[in-house]
Protein backbone atom coordinates (compact mmCIF):
# COMPACT_ATOMS: atom_id res chain seq x y z
CA UNK A 1 0.00 0.00 0.00
CA UNK A 2 1.75 3.40 -0.81
CA UNK A 3 2.14 6.04 1.77
CA UNK A 4 -0.64 8.81 1.98
CA UNK A 5 0.53 12.79 1.21
CA UNK A 6 0.40 12.99 5.15
CA UNK A 7 2.21 9.96 5.84
CA UNK A 8 4.97 11.25 3.69
CA UNK A 9 5.12 15.22 5.26
CA UNK A 10 5.41 13.58 8.36
CA UNK A 11 8.21 11.71 7.40
CA UNK A 12 10.11 14.20 6.29
CA UNK A 13 9.46 16.52 8.78
CA UNK A 14 11.03 13.73 11.04
CA UNK A 15 13.94 13.08 9.19
CA UNK A 16 14.93 16.27 8.85
CA UNK A 17 14.71 17.02 12.51
CA UNK A 18 16.11 14.04 13.70
CA UNK A 19 19.51 14.32 11.75
CA UNK A 20 20.14 17.49 13.75
CA UNK A 21 19.42 15.94 16.59
CA UNK A 22 21.44 12.69 16.44
CA UNK A 23 24.43 14.58 14.81
CA UNK A 24 24.37 17.23 17.52
CA UNK A 25 24.35 14.30 19.81
CA UNK A 26 26.68 12.56 18.77
CA UNK A 27 29.26 15.66 18.32
CA UNK A 28 28.19 16.81 21.82
CA UNK A 29 29.54 12.89 23.04
CA UNK A 30 32.63 13.75 21.40
CA UNK A 31 32.15 10.78 18.34
CA UNK A 32 34.56 12.71 15.83
CA UNK A 33 34.65 11.62 12.45
CA UNK A 34 31.24 10.02 12.93
CA UNK A 35 28.54 10.35 11.14
CA UNK A 36 24.52 9.57 11.45
CA UNK A 37 22.46 10.00 8.86
CA UNK A 38 18.64 9.32 8.51
CA UNK A 39 18.35 7.24 5.07
CA UNK A 40 14.68 6.76 5.59
CA UNK A 41 11.30 6.90 7.97
CA UNK A 42 8.43 5.36 7.33
CA UNK A 43 5.35 6.37 9.49
CA UNK A 44 2.54 4.26 9.82
CA UNK A 45 -1.05 4.84 8.24
CA UNK A 46 -2.71 5.91 11.74
CA UNK A 47 0.38 8.07 12.39
CA UNK A 48 1.42 6.02 15.68
CA UNK A 49 4.57 4.79 15.07
CA UNK A 50 7.74 5.47 12.54
CA UNK A 51 10.48 3.32 11.92
CA UNK A 52 13.72 5.16 11.25
CA UNK A 53 16.34 4.04 9.12
CA UNK A 54 19.87 4.76 9.97
CA UNK A 55 23.04 4.99 7.75
CA UNK A 56 25.91 5.52 10.00
CA UNK A 57 29.42 5.66 9.08
CA UNK A 58 31.99 4.31 9.75
CA UNK A 59 29.94 1.01 9.66
CA UNK A 60 32.00 -0.56 12.50
CA UNK A 61 30.56 1.42 15.26
CA UNK A 62 27.00 1.38 14.04
CA UNK A 63 25.75 -1.37 16.26
CA UNK A 64 27.54 0.22 18.97
CA UNK A 65 25.88 3.60 18.36
CA UNK A 66 22.24 1.76 17.66
CA UNK A 67 22.28 0.76 21.34
CA UNK A 68 22.97 4.15 22.71
CA UNK A 69 20.21 5.70 20.37
CA UNK A 70 17.74 3.08 21.67
CA UNK A 71 18.94 3.95 25.15
CA UNK A 72 18.22 7.41 24.50
CA UNK A 73 14.79 7.12 22.70
CA UNK A 74 12.78 8.78 25.16
CA UNK A 75 15.08 12.07 25.29
CA UNK A 76 15.30 11.86 21.42
CA UNK A 77 11.63 11.18 21.08
CA UNK A 78 11.27 14.48 23.37
CA UNK A 79 13.61 16.65 21.72
CA UNK A 80 11.60 16.05 18.01
CA UNK A 81 8.50 16.54 20.05
CA UNK A 82 9.47 19.86 21.20
CA UNK A 83 10.92 21.00 17.99
CA UNK A 84 7.72 19.48 15.59
CA UNK A 85 4.77 20.71 18.04
CA UNK A 86 3.59 23.37 16.05
CA UNK A 87 3.48 20.54 13.26
CA UNK A 88 2.36 17.09 14.98
CA UNK A 89 -0.59 16.66 17.65
CA UNK A 90 1.33 13.29 18.59
CA UNK A 91 4.43 12.18 18.26
CA UNK A 92 4.64 8.83 16.43
CA UNK A 93 6.65 5.74 18.18
CA UNK A 94 10.09 5.68 16.88
CA UNK A 95 11.92 2.46 16.51
CA UNK A 96 15.41 2.89 15.16
CA UNK A 97 16.84 0.56 12.52
CA UNK A 98 20.62 0.39 10.74
CA UNK A 99 20.15 0.87 7.18
CA UNK A 100 22.54 -1.76 5.61
CA UNK A 101 21.40 -0.98 1.77
CA UNK A 102 25.24 0.77 1.04
CA UNK A 103 26.80 -2.27 2.38
CA UNK A 104 24.49 -4.98 0.60
CA UNK A 105 25.39 -2.86 -2.42
CA UNK A 106 29.15 -2.74 -1.84
CA UNK A 107 28.74 -6.66 -1.97
CA UNK A 108 27.28 -6.96 -5.01
CA UNK A 109 29.87 -4.30 -6.49
CA UNK A 110 32.96 -6.11 -5.32
CA UNK A 111 31.02 -9.54 -6.80
CA UNK A 112 30.55 -8.26 -10.37
CA UNK A 113 34.15 -6.99 -10.28
CA UNK A 114 35.57 -10.57 -9.38
CA UNK A 115 37.07 -9.23 -6.45
CA UNK A 116 34.91 -11.47 -4.11
CA UNK A 117 33.05 -14.09 -5.64
CA UNK A 118 29.85 -15.75 -3.74
CA UNK A 119 29.93 -19.25 -5.83
CA UNK A 120 33.39 -20.00 -5.48
CA UNK A 121 33.40 -18.47 -1.43
CA UNK A 122 29.56 -19.25 -0.05
CA UNK A 123 30.40 -17.57 3.34
CA UNK A 124 29.67 -14.16 1.38
CA UNK A 125 26.19 -14.61 0.78
CA UNK A 126 25.01 -13.83 4.07
CA UNK A 127 21.60 -13.43 4.90
CA UNK A 128 19.79 -10.02 4.57
CA UNK A 129 16.96 -8.98 7.22
CA UNK A 130 14.28 -6.46 5.83
CA UNK A 131 12.97 -4.68 8.67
Amino acid sequence: MEESQRQKKIASVLQRDLVDILQGAATQGGMRGVIISVSKVRVTADLTDAKVYLSIFPNDKAKELLVGIKANKPMIRHELAQRTRNQLRRMPVLEFYVDDSLEHIDKIEKSLKGEENPITNPDLLDKRNKG
